[in-house]
């Protein structure tokens, strides 16, 4: 795979798929620019090379065409203020405007297309609709990890439209792979895997492939319910998994089997409704009251998890530990932010896969004394299970 360090824009027009999806707000502000940041080292390199780019992206699922709300034109603005430089735009992707706009474009410039996904053909992976897009540049680049797993025209297609030497990976491409391999090849012991989030069947087959891995496999979230259950628990209106019971029951047989300490929470902050001013209290996972439910794990298990965390030297996140969203279940989530954070000042390496778990480390404040936070939750889940991403496999040539 060629890699943005091995290549020179000089003189050349980069196709640059970015993830540019960003969340926003009723007001069409964005409320987290993390995907636009993360793509800015790959664009100024291009352009310090001399080079100028045209910006592809998709943003949320629209249907039937065109509509505001899923317009890239909502994030201009914050380009132009990342760049520092103006940013040019077209209305289509494939229309006679944004290709006058790109065989247009001189050393330094940007021009952004609105949402690829306004095109059916986007997410059909439409060879005709992929072979246009690549005439807009000379070189085939892509940043966009978070949608590597989809074969798509703009992140698997169109690569094949260019030669070998001009299909490059983009920085955050390049890092994501590389952090996702370190931890999956070369992670030093003690390794922990911290699995939250609400369904076990999410979360089958990255589980399966890390019981040859970890040595410790923390199970936290609406997740862990099932498997108390598996274990005979009662567990009151807890999310569960009916017809997953036996496939928990034969995940904790495996991790035995292999050596692997699978560690379920203890205890939960339970409530009798699901809403953040329901009342709260504290019970044993296994002896959860009927009517009342578990949303967060409890103070045993924070400190448990914790210590575990603490002693580790690879450290991997995916999922939270309760509805964090929520003030009053936050704090188990937040628990294990920091134990992430004291970890990884005391040298652990810790990656945490993208979604909601990313979401908690930024929002609590730890963004920046973790190892690396992936961008692509969908993507870095497929990879980590061994499947083959389209995206990356178009880079390769495969």
């Amino acid at each position: 795979m060629k890699t943005l360090d091995q290549f020179n824009f000089a003189g050349k027009r980069a196709v640059v798929r970015v993830d540019f999806n960003v969340p926003l707000d009723a007001d069409l502000r964005i409320t987290d620019d993390t995907r636009i940041r993360m793509a800015t080292p790959t664009i100024k390199k291009i352009l310090a090379d001399g080079g100028s780019v045209v910006l592809l992206s998709h943003m949320g699922r629209p249907k039937g065409g065109p509509d505001k709300k899923n317009s890239l034109r909502n994030i201009l603005v914050r380009l132009e203020q990342e760049y520092g430089t103006k940013v040019k735009f077209a209305d289509d992707v494939i229309g006679a405007e944004a290709a006058q706009l790109a065989a247009g474009l001189q050393p330094g410039e940007i021009l952004l297309l609105d949402n690829l996904r306004f095109h059916p053909e986007e997410e059909k992976g439409d060879a005709a609709f992929a072979e246009k897009l690549s005439k807009l540049g000379d070189v085939y680049v892509n940043d966009a990890f978070g949608a590597a797993h989809r074969r798509h025209a703009s992140t698997a297609v169109m690569a094949q439209y260019f030669t070998p030497e001009t299909r490059v990976a983009g920085l955050l491409m390049q890092s994501e792979l590389e952090n996702a391999k370190r931890v999956l090849e070369n992670a030093e012991r003690p390794f922990t895997a911290i699995m939250g989030g609400a369904k076990i069947s999410d979360k089958i087959e990255l589980i399966e492939q890390l019981l040859d891995k970890v040595d410790y496999l923390i199970i936290g979230g609406g997740m862990s319910y099932t498997f108390s259950v598996a274990e005979g628990g009662s567990i009151g209106s807890s999310l569960l998994e009916a017809d997953k019971i036996d496939l928990a029951t034969s995940l904790i047989e495996k991790a035995k089997a292999k050596g692997v300490q699978l560690v379920l929470p203890g205890d939960s902050i339970i409530a009798n409704k699901f809403a953040n001013d329901a009342d709260i209290d504290v019970a044993a996972n296994h002896h959860i009251p009927d009517g009342w439910m578990g949303l967060d794990i409890g103070p045993d298990a924070r400190e448990q998890f914790a210590a575990i965390i603490r002693q580790s030297k690879t450290i991997l996140w995916n999922g939270p530990m309760g509805v964090f969203e929520m003030r009053n279940f936050s704090v188990g989530t937040e628990f294990v932010a920091r134990a992430i954070a004291e970890a990884t000042t005391n040298g652990a390496f810790s990656l945490i896969g993208g979604g909601d778990s990313a979401a908690a480390v930024t929002q609590m404040g730890f963004a920046d004394q973790v190892s690396y936070i992936s961008t692509g939750g969908g993507a870095l889940l497929e990879y980590m299970e061994g499947k083959e991403l389209p995206g990356v496999a178009a880079l390769e040539g495969r």
